[in-house]
C-alpha cells in the first residue's frame, strides 16, 4: 500500500512538472510569439455573433439575407491578415485623436471603425476626389469651414476633418432618423438613401436593396468594429509594442506666409518630410498666407526622430 502511495505521488508531481512548464511555454514570451507565427496558421469557419450592433442598433440576423452578408464581412476582413494587422496597428494610432472628438459632438463612438473602412486610416485619395481619413469631398469641406485650395487641404487635418465627419453624421441622423443610415449615407449621399427609401417602400437600411459598395458598408463597419474589439477571438496575435504609437508634438503659431519649409523644418531638429508627417494639410513647399490667418503647425518633441 505504501509503494502505491508513493508511486501516486510521484505521478502526482511529475503532473505539476508538466503543468509548471506547459504555463512557462504558454507565456507570451518572443521566442513562443516566434514559434506560434511560424506553427500556428489554420482557416476556420467563422460563427457569426448571436447579437452585433452599430451605435447600439441591432442588426436583424435572424433574417438569412442579413447573416450571410454579415458572414461574408466577417470572413473577408479576418483572412485579409495583412490588412487585418495594419488596422490594429493603426488604430492604435489614430483611435485616441478620434475618440474624444466624436464623443464632444454626441457621436457614437462605433462612427470610428467608419473611418477605418472609408481610409484605412490613411490619408487617401479616392477616384471621385475625396480625400484624408475621412474622405471629405472639396465641396463638403468647405461648406463646413475647411480650407481647400492647392496651397493648404484641411481635408488632411485629422482632427478637423474628424470634426466635419461629425457634423455631417449628425445632420444626417437628424433628417434620416438613425445612426446606420446616418453611416450609410455618409457613403451614398442624405438625398441617395432618402430617395431609395421611398421608392421602395421601407424605413430601415436592413430592408433597401442597394448597389454593391453602400450594401455592403454598413456590414463591412460592424465587421471591423468586431474584429478590432476581439483580436484573439479572429486569430489575430500581436504584442503591445507591435503597435503604432503617436509621436508627441508640440504646436508652433504661423501668421505670415513661409516661404521655404525645409528652412522652416530645420530651425526645430527636423527635415521637410517629418514635417509633412505631422502636418499633411500644407500641400506644398511654401504657405502663402495672404490674409495672415492663424495656422497651427504641429512639430515633433525633441529625440523620436534621429
Amino acid at each position: 500500500m505504501k509503494i502505491v502511495k508513493n508511486a501516486l505521488a510521484f505521478v502526482g508531481l511529475l503532473s505539476l512538472c508538466y503543468l509548471f512548464i506547459n504555463a512557462l511555454q504558454d507565456a507570451p514570451t518572443d521566442e513562443n510569439f516566434e514559434k506560434k507565427l511560424i506553427n500556428d496558421y489554420n482557416v476556420y469557419a467563422l460563427q457569426v455573433p448571436q447579437y452585433l450592433d452599430f451605435a447600439g442598433e441591432a442588426l436583424p440576423l435572424k433574417n438569412p439575407d442579413i447573416l450571410e452578408r454579415m458572414d461574408r464581412e466577417l470572413l473577408v476582413n479576418t483572412y485579409w491578415q495583412s490588412n487585418g494587422l495594419l488596422m490594429f496597428k493603426r488604430a492604435r494610432k489614430y483611435f485616441p485623436t478620434i475618440e474624444p472628438i466624436l464623443a464632444k459632438y454626441g457621436v457614437p463612438d462605433d462612427f470610428k471603425y467608419l473611418a477605418v473602412i472609408e481610409s484605412g486610416l490613411t490619408n487617401a485619395v479616392s477616384p471621385a476626389g475625396a480625400r484624408g481619413v475621412w474622405q471629405i469631398m472639396t465641396t463638403t469641406g468647405k461648406e463646413n469651414g475647411l480650407e481647400v485650395n492647392n496651397n493648404v487641404d484641411e481635408r488632411y487635418h485629422l482632427e478637423k476633418a474628424t470634426e466635419v465627419a461629425c457634423k455631417y453624421l449628425l445632420k444626417s441622423k437628424e433628417e434620416l432618423g438613425s445612426w446606420t443610415l446616418a453611416a450609410a449615407a455618409y457613403n451614398a449621399g442624405n438625398s441617395g438613401i432618402s430617395r431609395r427609401l421611398e421608392e421602395q417602400g421601407v424605413n430601415n437600411y436592413y430592408d433597401m436593396l442597394l448597389g454593391e459598395e453602400t450594401g455592403r458598408y454598413i456590414f463591412r463597419i460592424v465587421a471591423l468594429k468586431e474584429i478590432l474589439s476581439n483580436p484573439n477571438k479572429y486569430g489575430f496575435n500581436f504584442r503591445e509594442k507591435d503597435l503604432y504609437s503617436s509621436v508627441p508634438t508640440y504646436k508652433v503659431e504661423v501668421d505670415t506666409a513661409v516661404t521655404d519649409f525645409t528652412n522652416f523644418a530645420e530651425k526645430f531638429g527636423i527635415n521637410y518630410k517629418i514635417l509633412k508627417l505631422h502636418n499633411p494639410w500644407l500641400r506644398e513647399p511654401y504657405l502663402n498666407n495672404k490674409t495672415r490667418k492663424l495656422y497651427h503647425i504641429e512639430i515633433p518633441k525633441e529625440g523620436y526622430y534621429q
